[in-house]
């Protein structure tokens, strides 16, 4: 073989080298194409499908009636014994709630969920029923709330596109000192066979 043959073989081999590289560039470039267009049709499908809320809600106010008692510190027979405390907040959250899908919403139970002050330990205390939520005025007629009607679990039932507005009540065995240093706040309603909805207040907590 010369070496104008030579030469012109590892051109030759040179040139096919390119090209095979050159194929595999665009090769590789295809497959990150088709990759992302995968990834956006994915995304699309996913949030088109996605369907909203079967609720939606606000809370309008919240209050809270702290009570502290005492023991007389006699017994029945007025003998002296040990004083006795108990220290328990009732919340009270009158919020409105909208049915926005188009099948009817059953309303089982309703939460208030206070987070303590280190913000790990969470107390939920669930929502009186109608009955003990009027009860709590006849125990306390002084009650600086008002009484509304009762949002009240097992209750309340919203029709399709219907909007109500109601007040619950929770209560915690728990002193104001703790209540007062809570880092977070919340209220879970729950509903039967659809998923749950949680309300954040964005109005003060009043004191009562």
């Amino acid at each position: 073989m010369s070496l104008l043959q030579q030469d012109q073989t590892e051109l030759d081999d040179a040139a096919k080298g390119e090209e095979l590289t050159k194929g595999t560039s665009n090769l590789g470039k295809a497959v990150i194409i088709s990759t992302i267009a995968l990834s956006i049709a994915a995304f699309v499908y996913i949030y088109a499908g996605e369907k909203p809320p079967m609720a939606s809600g606000e809370i309008l106010s919240m209050w809270a009636h702290p009570i502290h008692t005492e023991t007389s510190g006699f017994d029945a027979n007025g003998a002296p014994m040990a004083k006795e405390s108990f220290d328990q907040v009732f919340v009270f959250t009158q919020v409105r709630l909208h049915n926005q899908s188009n099948v009817p919403l059953f309303l089982e139970n309703v939460l208030t969920n206070m987070t303590e002050q280190d913000k790990v330990h969470v107390d939920s205390s669930y929502a009186a029923n109608k009955s003990d939520y009027d009860r709590i005025w006849v125990a306390y007629p002084n009650l600086q709330i008002p009484h509304g009607p009762a949002l009240s679990p097992l209750d309340t039932e919203l029709q399709p596109g219907q909007t109500v507005e109601g007040t619950v009540v929770s209560a915690y065995q728990m002193t104001k000192q703790v209540w007062d240093a809570r880092s977070g706040l919340d209220v879970t309603f729950v509903f039967r066979y659809q998923p749950k909805l949680v309300l954040t207040p964005h109005v003060p907590v009043i004191d009562r």
